[in-house]
């Protein structure tokens, strides 16, 4: 028999029948300064792109010997944009979602308007791709991509094929594909703001910037510049008959990147160190800032050998490691969980709404400090705005920062205390800056 803390959901389900509230935008009364929604009305809607004539690793058979010529397809990629909208827009603020368990479909609620029509504006939004998990979907990050979305991007968030909750497949797809998705959909994105197409002069693909959680974390490293290790292409449970060798550090393809279009990463709890798919050489290939975030109880990541070993490597750039002290593998990137999920699910053997949640954190808190982060973070390195640097450049134990404020409210030579931190709210946290080495 389940415990009762497995059979029971939370108050969020309403009298049998009714809606149930799944909000996306919460803003707790600590949040921090930078968390809080933008003045920009916001729209949102689906787009379908293929990536033509692709290894299809799926159809390969690692037992078998290499064929001549590997088997292709025409790739699926589903992807939603979240993005600066015209004022007065009216309709649905629904989101349709499939959980962990791949089969239950919820509905989200948040700010954006589905199809409104996008701005006009005269100096193009910078543009920001999001990557889920594996296994994970567009959805997932949803809090961020609507919150960045009203301070002025444009935010493309990937449904990775092979990697959804409904299309979990051979983990060798996620290893080749994920880096080669968040490229191609930059690239689709870019002919969508051209000259005369659907979206020309809403955004810049030219000034991007990407955001990874996990598998997505990893594929971010990679079209950063960093290569993986020659030990990864061939592990016999990646990518197939050394497909994976397009991302080594060293091969022509991988020498190619970063994409000059992307001027700057995100990655949240990245994967592959702790099963050595990243060593020091592969990870001076880095070339653009990076922003890692990680919790310190990271089981999945791992989190000194894991994702601090990746950040301590990246040595040829400027980076920043922010650590949600005892936060899990969840710290800072999936919504809140659903209502619908909190439940025991006998095939995956876990409850549901563990995927989304953190055994120490509160989820729309770690929200919203990522929300404060990241948008620090792009404002800076995308919106060229100096005074989003004041809100990093922090003493690193958020803990040990000193409130120390005159009558007239401005601060005192010792004030240390976390800019954007109401006084008392910045603990628990970490955040350590590096510069080009």
């Amino acid at each position: 028999m389940k415990t009762l803390a497995k059979t029971l959901v939370p108050t969020a389900l309403l009298v049998a029948g009714a809606a149930v509230a799944n909000p996306i935008d919460g803003q707790l009364p600590n949040a921090p300064a930078l968390a809080a929604y933008g003045d920009v009305p916001i729209g949102v809607r689906q787009l379908e792109l293929v990536n033509p004539n692709q290894i299809n690793i799926l159809a390969i058979d690692p037992a078998a010997e290499k064929p001549a010529e590997l088997p292709r397809y025409d790739r699926p990629l589903t992807v939603e944009m979240w993005y600066p909208a015209a004022e007065g827009a009216t309709g649905s603020n629904e989101l349709r979602a499939y959980l962990r368990d791949g089969t239950t479909e919820v509905t989200l609620t948040g700010k954006a308007i589905r199809n409104a029509a996008p701005a006009v504006t005269d100096t193009p939004y910078p543009l920001v791709l999001i990557s889920h998990g594996y296994p994970g979907n567009r959805f997932l990050m949803s809090h961020l991509a609507e919150n960045l979305a009203s301070k002025g991007y444009v935010v493309a968030s990937i449904d990775h094929t092979d990697s959804t909750y409904r299309t979990q497949s051979a983990f060798g797809s996620t290893l080749v594909n994920r880096s080669l998705d968040q490229l191609f959909v930059l690239e689709e994105m870019a002919g969508k703001a051209a000259e005369g197409a659907e979206f020309a002069g809403l955004y810049d693909a030219s000034n991007a910037g990407l955001i990874g959680y996990s598998m997505g974390g990893y594929g971010a490293i990679i079209t950063a510049g960093g290569g993986v290790t020659e030990a990864s292409v061939g592990y016999s449970w990646g990518g197939p008959h050394g497909t994976l060798g397009i991302h080594q550090v060293g091969s022509d393809t991988h020498n190619a990147l970063p994409d000059p279009r992307i001027k700057t990463a995100v990655a949240i709890g990245p994967w592959g160190m702790n099963t050595g798919f990243w060593d020091a050489e592969g990870l001076a290939g880095v070339k653009i800032p990076m922003l890692f975030i990680a919790g310190s109880q990271d089981d999945t990541s791992l989190y000194d050998n894991g994702v601090r070993a990746i950040w301590d490597n990246v040595s040829g750039v400027e980076t920043a490691l922010l650590t949600y002290v005892n936060g899990g593998h969840n710290a800072a990137a999936p919504m809140p969980a659903p209502a619908e999920s909190y439940y025991f699910n006998e095939e995956k053997g876990f409850d549901i709404s563990e995927h989304y949640s953190d055994p120490v954190w509160d989820t729309v808190r770690m929200n919203n400090i990522a929300q404060h982060f990241i948008t620090a973070w792009m404002d800076e390195r995308l919106k060229g705005d100096e005074a989003a640097a004041g809100y990093l450049t922090l003493v690193e134990d958020s803990n040990a920062g000193v409130w120390s404020m005159n009558e007239d409210g401005t601060e005192k030579e010792d004030h240390t205390h976390w800019k954007g931190f109401a006084k008392g709210t910045a603990k628990g946290l970490k955040y350590e800056a590096k510069s080009p080495q």
